[in-house]
């Protein structure tokens, strides 16, 4: 029998809340249908698209006191894409629903992701299996992968492996990517009289997956706390030792949520925002200068010390670094199969290479930077063809190029301290951390809520809790049509459907709360330490959300 830890053993035992209008019983719901509804952008193309599923109204679901008797309904799971904490929660409120609603349902888990409904590797759930997930970490119930579905030949396979088992629903839970193919699945399906149902659950740690239904997406919570006990470990150690600067990156690479939201709750000298940096068009000097410029001031007090956050994605928002990765992705698809790239003997010759093909003013760029970076520029690249930017070690460019300004200006006689720093990368720390309460219950709501959909015959929507700031008992449960998420973006140079990412606005109540406290922030050790996560004691402490969402649902409540 495996171990458990004894915080393992006390979380099994946890009984997630969910909203008042779920509580009473899967059976026990009226749905309530709301406006007619359109995608966020380019709105005659997504209609287009998905003729069968566009311009669904919003739910919500009310209790009643009648109790209706459920159909016999087979379901089955999918978990897409990277890890985010209470995904198994989200398979436990699906599993709960579905078997409170009829003891003969099944649930299926699809093995390895997307992949397993093509292939037929699955699992069919037990009570054993499932209560030993329970309220942990992680997607390993079932694991996760990253194939895309959006073939006709992939759509084909699915559908008769969902005959075989009599699957009449399948859940998806996956960020934006993910949840896209699951409105290409859902119209498909309708399109072919497939008689099966779709339906997706907003998960990502980078907080990108949200509008005014999805209030935040599953995982942000567990893993914006996560990083700041780390960051505020560092503070601390920092303001015992003061003598390092920490130049800390911080996953995130389309947007800076997860960045922000840290800051909000440690209060680092220096935080940069990707988002802000493209608006203002920051330059790589202009950074290095506005960093360096802390820097000083903080020696000049005597303070040789210091913490830096930084977004996984920066580099790719700096305008200069932005055109000539656009042009460097663009000549490694060719430069894969050139034999003399392939077959040159040293990273110099690469390096040459690619700089005789890179636009005049990119291949500048190319050549001004560290040869470490230039290296990690030419990896492997994403499933899209871009440049895998977690993998740039960003931190320790700017550190290497601060570095070098900071000996320019001891040069001339204008910095008198000491410049010595550590870097740090926290990304897979924060993915399958154990839950906090909140994405506990949430994840439990959003999975339960899932099956409601289901119970009540629709396709194509994303489960929606919402009211998060309030007491699980005062959250509102329903679903959103996936279209209404979606606007045309180009994918491997053509236009595809997408689910529209959510970036940090900068007229925002939250990034103004960072920018309001940036200066005192930066000169003055103003730092916080959050500590662990809590799941046990006042509601307070152990059931309190993110800054991010707080502020933003008081702005929402404000204008109301």
């Amino acid at each position: 029998m495996k171990k458990l830890s004894p915080l393992q053993i006390e979380r099994l035992k946890y009984q997630p809340k969910l909203p008042s209008s779920l509580a009473k019983g899967i059976n026990c719901l009226e749905l309530v249908e709301g406006e007619a509804t359109q995608s966020v952008r380019d709105q005659e193309q997504i209609k287009a698209l998905f003729k069968n599923t566009y311009g669904k109204p919003v739910v919500t679901f009310n209790s009643t006191s009648s109790n209706k008797v459920s159909e016999l309904r087979n379901v089955g799971v999918i978990l897409s894409g990277g890890q985010a904490p209470g995904g198994h929660n989200v398979i436990a409120g699906l599993y709960d629903a579905l078997k409170q609603a009829n003891s003969a349902n099944k649930l299926y888990g699809f093995l390895g992701g997307p992949s397993g409904i093509i292939d037929g590797k699955y699992v069919e759930f037990t009570d054993e299996f499932i209560d030993a997930y329970r309220n942990t970490g992680g997607f390993d119930i079932i694991g996760s992968g990253r194939t895309k579905l959006e073939t006709e030949e992939q759509f084909q396979k699915a559908l008769a492996v969902c005959k075989s088992l009599n699957i009449s629903a399948v859940v998806i839970i996956g960020g934006d990517d993910s949840n896209t193919n699951a409105a290409l699945l859902a119209e498909w399906f309708v399109k072919n009289n497939a008689g099966i149902q779709v339906i997706g659950c907003p998960k990502t740690i980078d907080g990108d997956l949200k509008n005014e239904q999805i209030e935040i997406s599953f995982g942000f919570d567990t893993a914006t706390k996560t990083y700041a006990e780390l960051i505020g470990n560092i503070q601390r150690d920092a303001n015992s030792a003061k003598k390092y600067w920490h130049f800390i990156k911080i996953m995130g690479r389309s947007a800076s949520h997860v960045a922000l939201e840290a800051a909000l709750q440690t209060q680092p000298n220096i935080t940069l925002i990707s988002e802000e940096v493209e608006e203002k068009k920051m330059s790589l000097e202009s950074i290095i200068n506005y960093m360096t410029d802390i820097i000083v001031k903080r020696a000049d007090m005597g303070k040789n010390f210091g913490i830096a956050i930084i977004p996984e994605g920066l580099i790719e928002f700096i305008p200069e670094m932005k055109s000539m990765i656009a042009n460097l992705n663009d000549i490694m698809a060719t430069l894969e199969n050139d034999p003399d790239f392939v077959n040159a003997t040293t990273i110099r010759e690469k390096f040459d290479i690619v700089e005789n093909r890179l636009e005049a003013a990119n291949a500048k760029v190319y050549n001004s930077l560290p040869a470490l970076i230039k290296e990690q520029l030419l990896a492997d690249r994403d499933p899209h063809g871009n440049v895998q930017v977690s993998k740039i070690e960003t931190e320790k460019l700017l550190i290497e190029m601060i570095s070098t300004r900071l000996d320019e200006l001891k040069s001339q006689g204008d910095y008198i301290g000491k410049f010595s720093a550590q870097s740090h990368f926290f990304g897979y720390e924060g993915r399958c951390a154990f839950p906090s309460n909140f994405d506990a219950d949430y994840c439990y709501s959003l999975g339960f809520n899932a099956f409601a959909l289901i119970n009540f015959g629709l396709t194509g929507y994303l489960s929606s809790v919402r009211n998060l700031t309030k007491p699980a008992s005062e959250w509102l449960a329903g679903g959103i049509p996936l279209t209404m998420m979606m606007n045309m973006e180009k994918r491997h140079g053509e236009f595809k459907p997408v689910i529209q990412k959510a970036l940090v606005k900068l007229d925002g109540p939250v990034f103004k709360a960072l920018e309001e406290c940036r200066a005192d922030w930066a000169l003055n050790d103003r730092y916080l330490f959050p500590g662990a996560v809590q799941y046990f004691g006042p509601c307070e402490v152990c059931d309190i959300t993110t800054c991010t969402l707080q502020l933003e649902r008081a702005k929402e409540l404000a204008s109301v």
